[in-house]
């Protein structure tokens, strides 16, 4: 099957790709669900226990050796006796070596624990977008009508990104912050538990002005990735539409668009980063006045001879060391803030319905004849919006099908519904008897090939975009099929034949040539039912020809569905449909059309006028 990508600058057609601009960005502004958010990521997180459990290890023995620090320092410094001018210098060497392993030791276990934690972060976010992308093949075409290109992007790179940064540089610090909390309020109150008393009494004031603040970060972390989404939906449209853009001149509006939209988003970032940016600084005022408070309460007991000189400076020293990780914390819970903003994008496309799935008692269609029956079928891509009204088609064997009328008037949703990209309302398709819905999907799909107006081609050699249609054909069978699409002459023109790598979309082929590509792709595929959605509208009059007959070999035995907007490539088919707002209003050859001087017969003779 072939596939394709409607440029979303042109107006769209819902079925073969196209999407909305004005959808991107659904993400709200906020996190509706911060704790079943994080729930779901730590279920990501705990297929790799083990290695959290060694982290967590390392960080506990590097933080237990960082607090035997302070506690070293004032034991050297109690071996100074001011008074009698006395230094205890084999008490001071042993200690300052104690002190050398230990701190060498932490930086050691610091290092290793970091390499670990990376490991299980890469390892979480590559299952997490491994994820995401395969639950984006699953969706219908239908989600892909309503959402931008750049957005569905922006969540598998950006989004994914940041919870990686975030699980590899916060995840060991928020457990080192914790362990280290709980070790130094112990060493505290080991020291005094007076002071101690003392230099807790700021900090529920801290936790106060830190939980009012971190209510806007979320807010406003959870919208500057909307904001992302939406400026890499936009920008990946004009990149896609960049012909459009110039032949209309529309470069100075593209730019006026994207600097509004990049404005949104330095807006909502500004915001962001100032109220993440004011909980350190705050912190900090919190901490001095607890230190200046501890510092002043101490020195008054060590004059009092209540404490030594000693114990003031370790103590200090873990002040220190159980303020610092509040603030860590603090900022840490902030980008947090920022990884569930991105964490719940992505959550939200992996809760989405996927396209429906096979029943265990849908049956797979062998030696696929290519009967089709359409029996009052009716679909509407909204409720209550009909598109198709009671359609009846029966197509037999070696028929050729043709639909025309005007623009919108449902050609290409009859076709969408036969692939089964859509389902139908009310009604039933049938092939070779049987209801498509009792069908697998992936052997329906099979028996199609697919040739549309906008045809897509991928980044590979033009080898491998014909080889698509049938993924282990030989390189025999991938240039036969070139030959009988006619496209052997302008490939054996390229600089490297089949060998030549193709840019994004077959940017560097004609129209013309890719066109040609992609019916060499549905002749390899070699299906039961051919749908040609205009397959050769964009090439010259001279190669349509040799196309035609191309395509009247490829059609022998096979029953094809052609929608045809210029009425001379059809009027061989053995049964031309006339659909009109939904409902076939004439049926019949060319010349009976034409003689029943109806829709088709006016719309011929305008061609006509026109030629």
């Amino acid at each position: 099957m072939t596939n394709n990508k409607t440029k979303s600058i042109s107006p769209i057609r819902p079925g073969f790709g196209g999407r909305s601009a004005h959808m991107m960005g659904m993400m709200p502004a906020n996190i509706k669900n911060s704790k079943g958010t994080m729930k779901r990521l730590w279920h990501y997180l705990k297929r790799q226990k083990w290695q959290l459990t060694f982290v967590l290890l390392l960080v506990l023995i590097a933080t237990i050796l960082n607090l035997i620090g302070p506690y070293l320092i004032g034991e050297a410094i109690d071996t100074i006796n001011v008074g009698k001018g006395q230094v205890n210098f084999q008490k001071l060497i042993t200690i300052i070596a104690v002190m050398i392993t230990t701190y060498t030791l932490s930086a050691l276990m610091t290092w290793f624990q970091i390499y670990v934690m990376v490991g299980v972060a890469q390892n979480t976010v590559w299952e997490l977008r491994t994820d995401l992308f395969a639950k984006i093949q699953t969706l219908s075409l239908r989600f892909f009508d309503s959402r931008s290109h750049g957005d569905l992007m922006s969540r598998l790179t950006n989004d994914i990104e940041n919870i990686n940064n975030t699980l590899s540089q916060s995840t060991t610090q928020l457990f080192s912050s914790i362990v280290t909390v709980i070790g130094a309020l112990g060493m505290m109150l080991y020291l005094s538990p007076l002071l101690t008393v003392l230099s807790l009494v700021v900090i529920p004031l801290g936790m106060l002005l830190t939980t009012k603040i971190t209510r806007y970060t979320r807010k406003y972390f959870g919208l500057q990735q909307k904001e992302l989404g939406k400026l890499n939906g936009f920008i990946e449209e004009i990149i896609s539409g960049q012909k459009v853009v110039k032949a209309f001149c529309r470069e100075e509006n593209s730019i006026n668009k994207f600097i509004e939209n990049n404005t949104r988003l330095k807006n909502a970032g500004i915001r962001a980063q100032i109220f993440s940016g004011v909980i350190m600084p705050m912190m900090n005022v919190i901490n001095n006045l607890s230190f200046a408070l501890v510092a002043s309460a101490g020195g008054w007991m060590a004059v009092k001879g209540i404490i030594t000189v000693g114990i003031i400076a370790a103590f200090l020293n873990y002040s220190r060391q159980f303020a610092r990780p509040i603030n860590d914390i603090a900022n840490q819970f902030n980008m947090l803030q920022s990884a569930l903003a991105g964490a719940e994008r992505v959550f939200e496309v992996m809760d989405e319905v996927p396209e429906f799935q096979d029943d265990e008692e849908n049956t797979e269609l062998k030696n696929t004849v290519g009967d089709v029956v359409f029996k009052n079928v009716s679909f509407g891509y909204k409720k209550d919006v009909p598109v198709l009204k009671n359609i009846n088609i029966t197509a037999r064997v070696g028929q050729t099908i043709a639909l025309v009328g005007p623009t919108g008037a449902g050609k290409t949703t009859i076709v969408n519904l036969l692939s089964r990209f859509y389902d139908i309302d009310s009604g039933a398709i049938l092939v070779d008897g049987k209801d498509i819905r009792t069908l697998k999907k992936d052997n329906l799909r099979k028996s199609l090939g697919i040739v549309l107006q906008d045809t897509y081609l991928f980044s590979d050699t033009v080898r491998e975009n014909i080889r698509y249609g049938r993924l282990n054909a030989t390189d025999a069978e991938v240039e036969e099929a070139a030959t009988v699409a006619n496209a052997e002459a302008f490939i054996s023109r390229l600089p490297d034949g089949y060998d030549t790598v193709l840019a994004e979309d077959g940017g560097n082929l004609s129209q013309g040539q890719r066109q040609l590509l992609a019916i060499a792709r549905a002749i390899l595929s070699d299906p039961s039912i051919l749908i040609l959605d205009e397959a050769t509208s964009s090439i010259d009059t001279r190669t349509e020809m040799h196309i035609q007959k191309a395509m009247f070999s490829l059609m022998q035995g096979r029953t094809s569905f052609v929608i045809a907007h210029r009425l001379n490539t059809i009027h061989n088919a053995d049964q031309i449909l006339v659909i009109n707002e939904g409902e076939l209003i004439e049926k019949g050859t060319h010349q009976q059309l034409l003689a029943a001087k109806g829709f088709y017969y006016n719309l011929s003779n305008s061609q006509l006028k026109r030629a």
